[in-house]
């Protein structure tokens, strides 16, 4: 019974046309996407007719009508996706259903920005009266909504669309802006309309000057399935089936990062990588969960220093192959010693760790350099119970030892890591695909501060080199324990 029905309906669709064919897997890509009916209908009188990831992406926008909703949507990846066509397209959507919008549009280069849109209008609009002022580089919708299309060359372009009030803000090629520009930028976000919830919608591809930010933003919460406050879509060339094959083919004949970043849409990877052998997907282990390490693995602790700059504290353990995990991560800023050792504390007793198990608390040397008082920073953290021992800090030494334990996944035959991170180190997990090589020294890692956001910066990967340098250090050689369980009195 089952292969009789199996066989009618390979018929019906053998039968069907091609356009009938095309319809169904349409409307198929719709109910996957939840896109809404009155939001697929309108598209469709406009002419528009968009692919399964572009639907995806449309659904996650019309997310920002509920309260609660995600106020920011971005799509993007690899290049060829389609990303300008969505975009457009999504404008489009809704400027026709709500009159008045105002709506900016921002693209790198002015030029390139108001010829990709005046060519884009042409192809996406094909069913929709519009009014386009080249000089102004406005497109005006019969019920009063316009989009404006605005430029940028550098980061100063931005102020000038400062002050002004947008209900609906697009940039494409969103990480060739710093993370404060654009911020300045969506301070123009906001409406007085009634039932409008302003909204942000962003395109790029990985890398340049904010690759940092917009992947914190959007890739890692999409990555860990928390988003809230934003949406991520995932776009490559395979899913635009209308990107022609010469096109495609440059892309898969490029090698290195540019083949991992335009082509496979990779966030880990960057020109001038360090660790090019990094893989999200096999470093990063979920199950790594509170009380992974067995009560016989050896479990020590590490810290970089600092007060503007980040305090970076990371809690290692090894197993009986010699394979080291990362089991957590206490990262902040401006915070003094005392609130750190809470943390830290706190750290251990969530991963179910007896503080007399922790061998040493390895730490760089910017804690043990006496101030104009006579104090180190090592005695305010001995004061709070916690006795540092001074780490090797041999950048290159620390590279290379990050580098062989990391392995080659994509070698043959593949070379196993010896070095797994717990996702709850969020911030050492964004750091380490961002490492660049020191054009000074090629073997060492370059060194670089956070930005006045918190971007960016080396802190994390200073604390879990420490400790991972500790790793060959044979096990009781440290004596007691560094910590002082009665510290508290």
């Amino acid at each position: 019974m089952r292969r009789a029905l199996v066989a009618i309906l390979a018929l019906a669709v053998w039968l069907m046309t091609p356009m009938e064919r095309n319809a169904a897997k349409f409307e198929s890509a719709v109910r996957e996407a939840g896109n809404p009916r009155d939001q697929v209908e309108r598209m469709l009188r406009a002419g528009i007719v968009l692919q399964p990831r572009q639907l995806v992406a449309s659904a996650m926008a019309r997310l920002c009508d509920a309260d609660g909703g995600p106020t920011e949507v971005a799509y993007g990846g690899a290049r060829g996706g389609g990303k300008s066509h969505w975009a457009i397209a999504q404008l489009t959507d809704d400027c026709q259903r709500y009159p008045g919008l105002k709506c900016l549009l921002l693209r790198k280069v002015g030029k390139a920005n108001r010829e990709n849109f005046q060519d884009l209008r042409t192809k996406i609009l094909p069913g929709l009266r519009t009014n386009y002022n080249k000089t102004e580089g406005t497109l005006t919708f019969a019920n009063g909504s316009v989009i404006k299309t605005g430029h940028f060359q550098n980061d100063r372009d931005i102020d000038a669309y400062l002050g002004l009030e947008y209900d609906v803000i697009l940039i494409e090629e969103a990480t060739t802006l710093t993370k404060s520009k654009v911020d300045d930028v969506l301070s123009c976000l906001r409406t007085s309309k009634p039932l409008w919830r302003p909204r942000a919608y962003f395109t790029t591809n990985p890398g340049n000057v904010g690759h940092a930010w917009f992947k914190a933003r959007f890739i890692e919460p999409w990555r860990r399935g928390g988003e809230s406050a934003t949406r991520f879509v995932q776009a490559t060339v395979n899913d635009n089936r209308f990107v022609n094959r010469e096109y495609r083919g440059r892309l898969e004949g490029l090698t290195g990062w540019k083949r991992r970043a335009w082509l496979l849409g990779d966030w880990d990877i960057a020109a001038g990588q360090y660790y090019t052998t990094w893989r999200h997907g096999t470093h990063v282990r979920p199950d790594i969960g509170y009380g992974f390490a067995e009560p016989d693995w050896r479990v020590w602790l590490s810290l970089d220093y600092g007060f503007a700059h980040y305090t970076a504290a990371y809690l290692f353990t090894v197993d009986g192959d010699g394979t080291v995990y990362i089991l957590d991560e206490h990262a902040q800023r401006g915070w003094l010693v005392d609130a750190h050792c809470e943390a830290i504390t706190a750290m251990l007793e969530r991963n179910r760790i007896a503080r007399h198990r922790v061998e040493t608390i390895l730490a760089g040397g910017d804690v043990f350099k006496r101030e104009s008082d006579g104090e180190r920073v090592a005695d305010d953290y001995e004061r709070n119970g916690f006795r540092l021992e001074r780490a090797n800090m041999s950048r290159v030494d620390g590279a290379a030892e990050f580098l062989r334990r990391l392995g080659d996944v994509d070698r043959t035959p593949p070379l196993r890591p010896s070095l797994y991170i717990s996702d709850h180190c969020s911030g050492l997990i964004d750091c380490i695909p961002g490492l660049m090589h020191d054009p000074r020294r090629g073997e060492d890692v370059k060194k670089v501060d956070c930005d006045d956001d918190g971007f960016g910066g080396d802190d994390y990967y200073d604390g879990a080199r420490y400790g991972l340098m500790h790793v060959a250090q044979p096990a009781g050689s440290w004596g007691s324990s560094p910590i002082d369980d009665d510290w508290r009195g």
